[in-house]
């Protein structure tokens, strides 16, 4: 029986406008998108790791009730929730890219740690970190 993480969550204030950013300007695909009612399942993935999908989902109900839907959007916007970490060959040139359409990069390439990071938000708040792989 093979076991693994296989999807993970992250809570986006939008779900069209955070497909349109993961799918458009980071060049995910979408693994899945699927509604139940005023529920959507939306999965996008990186074509380098198809067994791995990230969850783009609406903080609320069933999982939450209203109190708790607005702190969980609030942190989220403040980017107060942990960052994620995207591994790329050419931090510098990624950054830059991302630059060009229009991202919210909140720190420019630094060298560090024997690499190269950087940071931005998607359009719901989200942290990231840009880590040049080692080589």
């Amino acid at each position: 029986m093979n076991q693994g993480i296989q999807v993970v969550g992250i809570y986006v204030r939008d779900q069209d406008e955070a497909l349109d950013f993961y799918v458009g300007k980071l060049k995910f695909t979408v693994h899945s998108d699927v509604r139940n009612g005023g529920y959507r399942w939306l999965t996008v993935q990186h074509p380098a790791q198809p067994f791995f999908q990230l969850g783009l989902f609406r903080p609320g109900p069933p999982v939450l009730d209203a109190p708790t839907t607005q702190a969980a959007e609030a942190l989220v916007a403040k980017g107060a929730m942990p960052p994620l970490v995207f591994v790329v060959d050419d931090c510098r040139a990624h950054c830059d890219r991302l630059r060009g359409q229009g991202v919210d990069i909140t720190q420019d390439p630094i060298d560090r740690f024997g690499t190269v990071d950087a940071g931005f938000r998607d359009p719901s708040g989200n942290g990231w970190k840009l880590i040049q792989a080692r080589s």
